[in-house]
């Protein structure tokens, strides 16, 4: 048994250690908005917050983590999608086909709440997730417009 920490509430999980948090996420959880994609970090379409920081849980053993730690998902970022990331998503229509977008969510929530006003080429380094649609413009926008919001 492990207990985690998934949006606020402590759940307890019958799992092996070396089981990659994704599948707790999706399988013994039900939160299928965290997507599995290349299963060795690489897309991004798997990342969820780790006290607060991106991470990639598709490699992020359960064993790894303890119990005092917040794992959050898409589903936990806000009760009603109307976290300023999510807004500007929806605003900018972000997405095209939309697999990745979760996972981009995530990252950009992470990169603006640990720097609310990011540079472009801040930008740039942080969001490493991959879109195979090629969305890249837009989400990058999606980002200035919250940071321009934060400036204001």
């Amino acid at each position: 048994m492990a207990s985690l920490t998934v949006n606020g509430t402590v759940r307890e999980v019958d799992t092996d250690p070396d089981t990659p948090l994704l599948w707790i996420i999706r399988e013994q959880l039900g939160l299928t908005g965290t997507k599995y994609g290349c299963g060795i970090a690489q897309c991004g379409a798997c990342t969820v917050h780790v006290d607060g920081v991106a991470t990639r849980s598709c490699v992020t053993l359960v064993g790894s983590l303890t119990a005092d730690q917040k794992v959050v998902t898409i589903e936990g970022l806000s009760p009603d999608a109307s976290h300023p990331v999510q807004k500007a998503w929806l605003e900018l229509d972000v997405p095209q086909c939309g697999y990745c977008q979760t996972g981009q969510i995530m990252a950009a929530a992470a990169l603006l709440q640990a720097n609310p006003k990011p540079s472009d080429e801040e930008i740039a380094a942080e969001m490493t997730n991959i879109c195979r649609c090629g969305t890249y413009n837009r989400i990058k926008a999606a980002i200035k417009h919250v940071a321009d919001a934060n400036r204001g």
